[in-house]
């Protein structure tokens, strides 16, 4: 029987990079729903990983590296707010990378000044979005090069 560090670290296996540096509750979430998704969709495709991703998103938003449980639950962009039969049709919008969209101002004010961004209180809102964004992302190559 693994012992409880053995547990953790087998539940990372096979969770993309960013949810494996989460916490417990990051990893859980990612792989309940893309297990459920993979039953669902008969496959470990893009879809499942996709449908695993949303849900993620309702309780986690990414922060540099890595995915932080948010102050409350729900979707974090016009996507994720999309109901599965909408998105079938097409009706599609962009993400916003597991940033949450729908958090106040200054909460993403907030997460921009851990991230280094220069001065966020002076950007409107959705370029506050662009620039964590970018933030994010450069932080997450950074920690796939190590």
């Amino acid at each position: 029987m693994p012992d409880k560090h053995e547990q953790a670290e087998q539940m990372r296996d096979d969770v993309p990079s960013t949810i494996a540096r989460s916490d417990d509750k990051a990893v859980r979430a990612y792989r309940k729903a893309w297990e459920s998704a993979e039953d669902t969709y008969d496959s470990r495709g893009e879809r499942a990983r996709r449908t695993a991703f949303s849900a993620l998103k309702h309780t986690h938003e990414k922060v540099a590296d890595h995915w932080e449980p948010k102050e409350g639950t729900g979707p974090s962009d016009p996507q994720a707010e999309k109901g599965a039969a909408e998105v079938r049709r097409g009706d599609t919008s962009e993400t916003a990378s597991g940033v949450d969209t729908n958090a106040s101002k200054e909460h993403l004010v907030d997460v921009a000044e851990r991230l280094g961004i220069k001065d966020p209180q002076n950007l409107q809102k959705p370029d506050l979005v662009a620039a964590i964004e970018k933030a994010n992302a450069g932080a997450t190559r950074k920690a796939r090069e190590r």
